[in-house]
C-alpha cells in the first residue's frame, strides 16, 4: 500500500513537472497569415519574458494551421485536443473558425484563450467557464464607431462586409451605435469572404451618396478596399470609416490612401504610457517589425493563461481554481489596464485613432470602459 502510494505521489509530481502544452490554431496561409503570426509571436513574447516558463512550468507548442477556413475548424482543433492532447487551445483570427473551436471547447471542457476573433456569441449565447477572450466582441469597435459617426453630424449611412459572422456583426454594433445617435443605416452591402471584387459594390455607394460609409475588412482585403474606395474617388465626398482591423497591419500596405482615415479599436500607435512603450521596444527588438493591435492580444492571452496558472502553482489540473483566477484577472496590457467581464470579455477602453503615416495615432477614447452586452450568455 506504501509502495503504491509512493508511486501515484511521484507520478503526480511528474505531471506538475511536465511542459504545459499549449495549442496554436491560427492561420498561417491565406489574407489572415501575417494577423496569426503577429498573435503567436506576442504569445511567446511573454512567455520568454518569465524565462521560458509559466508557473515554473515549461511551455511547449503544438500548431496547425486553420487555413480560415470553418470546414476544416472541427478536424483541425480535434488534432491539438486528441492528437497532441494540449492542456489548452489559443485561437482563432477569422470568427467562423473560432465558433467551431468553441464548440468542441464547451463539448470537451478543454480550456480556450481566443485572441482576436470577435464573433458576438463566442462570449454571448456560447460562453462557457472554460472559454476566454483577450481581444474584443465584434460589437465593441463597430458601437463605439457608430457612436462617434453620429457624434461627428452624420445622418445617413452604408455599410459594407464580408458576408460572415465577423462583418455581419461587426455592422450590426455600428448600425446599433449610429441610430442610437439619430443616424440611419440605409444599405448593408456584403460579399462572400475572402472575395476582394469590391467595384460594383463601391459602384452602388457611388450612385447613393450617403454621408458615410461603415467597412469591415482586416488583412489583405482591408488593403486592396481601401485603396480601391480611394482609387473611384469616393473618399473626396464620402468620409470611410471603420474598426481599427481596417488598418492595422496594413497601413504600409495602404500607403497613401489610408492616411486621414478615423478607426475605432481597443489599440493604438502612440499610447505613450511606459507599459506600452516597454512593450513595443521589446517586440520590435524581438521580431523586427512593429507590434500591432494581434500582438498585444496575443502576448495579454499568454499573460491571462500565466494569471491563472501562478493561482494554482502550475498544477492545471486544477482547473476550476485555475479559471477563477483567470474570470478575476486584472490584466497589465500594454493597451492599458482591463478586466474581464462575467461572460470572460474584455471590460475596456475603445479609442478613437486616425491614420498619419505607418500610425494609427490615438485621437482621444470613444467610450471607456465599454463592456460588450454579453446577449444570451448563462453560465
Amino acid at each position: 500500500m506504501a509502495v503504491a502510494t509512493l508511486g501515484a505521489a511521484g507520478q503526480a509530481a511528474a505531471q506538475n513537472n511536465a511542459p504545459i502544452k499549449v495549442g496554436f490554431m491560427l492561420p498561417a496561409t491565406g489574407t489572415f497569415a501575417n494577423l496569426g503570426a503577429m498573435i503567436e509571436n506576442g504569445f511567446k513574447m511573454h512567455v520568454d519574458e518569465q524565462g521560458g516558463k509559466l508557473a515554473g512550468r515549461e511551455v511547449q507548442y503544438f500548431k496547425v494551421d486553420d487555413e480560415s477556413d470553418p470546414a476544416k475548424a472541427t478536424d483541425n482543433v480535434n488534432k491539438l485536443i486528441k492528437r497532441d492532447q494540449v492542456d489548452v487551445l489559443v485561437g482563432t483570427v477569422h470568427s467562423g473558425v473560432a465558433l467551431a473551436m468553441a464548440k468542441v471547447a464547451r463539448e470537451t471542457g478543454t480550456l480556450l484563450i481566443v485572441p482576436n476573433a470577435g464573433a458576438d456569441v463566442i462570449t454571448g449565447a456560447m460562453c462557457a467557464k472554460n472559454i476566454f477572450r483577450t481581444s474584443f466582441s465584434n460589437w465593441q469597435p463597430a458601437f463605439a464607431m457608430g457612436k462617434v459617426a453620429a457624434e461627428r453630424g452624420h445622418k445617413r449611412a452604408m455599410t459594407i462586409t464580408w458576408n460572415y459572422a465577423a462583418g455581419n456583426e461587426s455592422v450590426k454594433g455600428f448600425t446599433e451605435g449610429f441610430e442610437k445617435g439619430g443616424g440611419k443605416v440605409s444599405d448593408n452591402l456584403t460579399l462572400p469572404f475572402p472575395n476582394v471584387e469590391y467595384q460594383a459594390l463601391l459602384t452602388q455607394i457611388a450612385s447613393q451618396k450617403p454621408d458615410a460609409v461603415y467597412a469591415f475588412f482586416a488583412g489583405g482585403g482591408a488593403v486592396k478596399f481601401v485603396k480601391d474606395y480611394v482609387a473611384a474617388g469616393l473618399n473626396k465626398t464620402i468620409p470611410l470609416y471603420g474598426p481599427g482591423f481596417l488598418t492595422d497591419g496594413t497601413l504600409e500596405a495602404q500607403g497613401e490612401a489610408a492616411q486621414g482615415m478615423l478607426t475605432t479599436l481597443h489599440y493604438a500607435d502612440n499610447l505613450n504610457t511606459p507599459r506600452d512603450n516597454a512593450f513595443r521596444l521589446a517586440f520590435a527588438k524581438a521580431f523586427k517589425t512593429n507590434a500591432d493591435v494581434y500582438a498585444v492580444q496575443g502576448y495579454d492571452a499568454a499573460q491571462l493563461l500565466a494569471t491563472g496558472l501562478k493561482a494554482v502553482n502550475g498544477d492545471i489540473s486544477k482547473r476550476d481554481q485555475l479559471q477563477e483566477a483567470m474570470r478575476k484577472a486584472k490584466i497589465d496590457s500594454p493597451r492599458g489596464t482591463f478586466s474581464l467581464s462575467a461572460a470572460q470579455n474584455p471590460v475596456q477602453d475603445i479609442y478613437l485613432r486616425q491614420v498619419n503615416g505607418k500610425n494609427n495615432e490615438v485621437k482621444g477614447v470613444a467610450i471607456k470602459s465599454l463592456a460588450d452586452p454579453a446577449r444570451g450568455c448563462k453560465m
